[in-house]
């Protein structure tokens, strides 16, 4: 559910903003996640490597009545459940308060 809600008071206009972040693991690209952690967060080499391999060929597939669908590859999304997920999730997110903070007045 997404709700907006405005405060109005005699100086200034504020606005809270509740995000749905409820599919928000399923949208992380991996491409931009591993850009944010080379540029932002100076990470290189081997430890990048590792988080490539950690997210790259990954797939999953539906077996119904002992049927086996064709795999289908992961491009976006972190595992939810891990312990990886949740950390990699706030460093994909964060330069969004960056951009929240340059944003020009309402």
């Amino acid at each position: 559910m997404h709700q907006r809600w405005a405060i109005l008071s005699i100086q200034s206009f504020e606005l809270l903003c509740l995000l749905d972040l409820m599919a928000a693991f399923d949208t992380i690209d991996h491409d931009l996640l591993l850009l944010h952690m080379e540029q932002q967060f100076g990470l290189r080499g081997v430890v990048l490597q590792w988080f490539q391999s950690y997210l790259s060929d990954r797939s999953f597939w539906i077996m119904y009545c002992n049927q086996t669908s064709s795999p289908i590859y992961i491009v976006c999304s972190v595992l939810q459940g891990s312990v990886l997920g949740p950390c990699l999730f706030i460093l994909y997110t964060t330069d969004l308060v960056d951009e929240v903070g340059y944003s020009s007045t309402m």
